[in-house]
């Protein structure tokens, strides 16, 4: 009776067929060293209006930059007083200089031009109390060049301590000069040792 059970289940084992796993063979993908794919640039269609160069304040300003940064190309002008003059004019300071019409491009220069007068508050301007009117401006390009000139004149002339630094080559705002500012004072010279004199024979 054993052996007849047994017969069945030797049968059952035969019958399951072996069942090999299929592995799937990854392609394998070689890398090119020293090359990177290259991207295609596509060519973005410029407005008809579109202008590579804008005037403004007359400086020519790129008009392939955002209005915000071109306008930090003008003298005088820098990237917080450029935001403050795109929101005064009403432009998007992210667009392209180039894109601007004609019209917004009028609006910015009577802005960038007499800033306080449109708005700019006076702790934004960079000649307040000016020496000889006393009045609160804000200057820009070879009118500040002329300005800055005309201050360090007046500073010499009347002999202060910054004018006579400033004649000097001297730094003016209490700095040590022992390390940095060589170039007024000349080479560092460094300390010598002395040498050991020979002993006297008797």
């Amino acid at each position: 009776m054993a052996e007849e059970q047994k017969k069945p289940i030797e049968q059952k084992q035969e019958q399951k067929p072996a069942v090999q796993k299929q592995t799937e063979q990854k392609p394998v993908v070689q890398r090119q060293t020293g090359q990177r794919p290259v991207e295609k640039k596509v060519a973005q269609k410029l407005p008809d209006n579109y202008k590579h160069i804008v005037r403004i304040a007359n400086v020519d300003v790129p008009g392939e930059k955002q209005i915000r940064f071109a306008l930090t190309k003008i003298k005088g002008v820098g990237i917080n007083l450029a935001d403050a003059l795109c929101t005064l004019a009403n432009i998007k300071k992210t667009d392209k200089a180039g894109t601007m019409s004609d019209k917004e491009i009028e609006t910015l220069n009577k802005v960038v031009s007499d800033p306080l007068n449109n708005g700019i508050p006076v702790w934004m301007a960079n000649r307040r109390k000016d020496y000889d009117s006393g009045t609160d401006k804000h200057v820009l390009t070879g009118t500040l060049n002329f300005v800055k000139d005309n201050d360090l004149k007046r500073l010499k002339k009347i002999k202060t301590l910054r004018g006579m630094r400033h004649q000097r080559g001297l730094p003016v705002r209490g700095q040590k000069t022992r390390s940095n500012f060589r170039k007024s004072k000349g080479k560092v010279v460094g300390v010598k040792k002395k040498s050991n004199a020979p002993a006297k024979k008797k």
